[in-house]
């Protein structure tokens, strides 16, 4: 047996931003689900080699370093903090996948952790000596034309591919429907959460009043601004041997795709992960948008019955850095046979995906 394989994963309950998780910053969220990890399979903190971190809305620092101390990991645990928007924490796992299979490492904790809540405000500087200007998100693009507002880009998106809101609307009650009949095993509690704090009892009825935020996006069928960390242990084969559990990951990709459509990036990377086509048991797709999901779903030709069995992020909620952890623990708590594929789409173009074999 060789590769890299996942023996525990693990989240927090996703929490709207301003909810029960508001006054907790990311080390606070992160290092319980790191814990919970380690106990799921039984090693010691003393084995971890690393953390790697996705964290998109920070202060910037080494968040790693800070979760990976909070958690009382060894001192020389240095910790890797990436930002790659809403795929790091899918790109977390990837990354620690290529550190297991060169040799690099044989224990790493790799996710994201998020806190909406608590993200710092931002201030751009005047070179003339103006005063300084608050803006809420980066350029994605060095082109101000070819870097659209996310909503604008899910509605524009809507109107090429003939999505109407009945149908983006429809999928939205779905999701809550399946979140709220689900048995999530993977949350661990934090502040006595064991549960998504924004899953609900939509309606079409209730789909239907919400106000559109831009064309046919409304607050219904896009997933809300969150807080939330996931976790993963991914680990070599000699480690995975003695697991009781191991599902390995069998391909991994991010790839970048046209910044104006970023809904479609996750497309190529489906491609390529499911290159030779394998049959999926489970598939776990970001939904940010009822759009993007289902675009992606039809585009990559999943079987929608087999798709966020336990519900999606827009019964969730989007803790930005952590949702790509989010979906793979998910599908490792689901997944009992076969393969399964996570993918998450980013701002800029960007597509990420993964698959596990149980």
């Amino acid at each position: 047996m060789s590769g890299a394989f996942i023996i525990a994963a693990r989240r927090t309950a996703v929490m709207p931003a301003g909810g029960a998780f508001a006054g907790l910053e990311v080390h606070a969220l992160a290092a319980p689900v790191m814990l919970a990890c380690l106990a799921d399979a039984g090693i010691d903190a003393a084995q971890v080699d690393e953390v790697i971190l996705s964290n998109a809305l920070g202060a910037g620092g080494n968040p790693a370093r800070v979760a990976a101390l909070a958690a009382g990991l060894p001192e020389h645990v240095a910790g890797l903090s990436i930002d790659r928007q809403c795929a790091g924490g899918l790109d977390a796992v990837i990354l620690a996948r290529a550190l297991v299979e060169s040799g690099a490492a044989q224990v790493v904790l790799a996710g994201g952790a998020e806190s909406y809540s608590r993200r710092p405000l931002r201030l751009r500087t005047d070179p003339a000596g103006g005063a300084a200007v608050a803006y809420d998100a980066p350029p994605f693009t060095p082109w101000r034309d070819r870097d659209p507002d996310m909503h604008m880009a899910a509605a524009a998106l809507a109107d090429r591919l003939g999505i109407t809101r009945a149908a983006q609307d429809a999928f939205a009650v779905a999701s809550h429907a399946r979140a709220r009949a689900a048995v999530h095993r993977e949350i661990v509690g934090i502040e006595g959460v064991l549960r998504d704090g924004f899953t609900r009892g939509l309606t079409p009825a209730v789909a239907a009043r919400a106000r559109a935020i831009v064309g046919t996006v409304t607050p219904a069928n896009a997933a809300v601004a969150a807080d939330g960390a996931a976790f993963c242990l991914v680990v070599s084969a000699q480690v995975a041997a003695r697991a009781t559990r191991a599902m390995r990951i069998i391909a991994g990709a991010t790839l970048g795709a046209n910044p104006q459509e970023p809904g479609l990036a996750p497309l190529g990377a489906i491609a390529r992960v499911l290159s030779p086509p394998l049959v999926l048991d489970r598939s776990e797709i970001m939904e940010a948008y009822a759009v993007q999901a289902m675009a992606c779903i039809q585009g990559a030709g999943l079987d929608p019955a087999r798709v966020n069995i336990g519900g999606g992020a827009l019964a969730r909620g989007h803790p930005v850095g952590a949702s790509g952890a989010v979906l793979v623990a998910r599908l490792f708590a689901d997944l009992q046979r076969g393969h399964g594929l996570c993918a998450i789409a980013a701002a800029g173009g960007i597509g990420s995906a993964l698959v596990l074999e149980a």
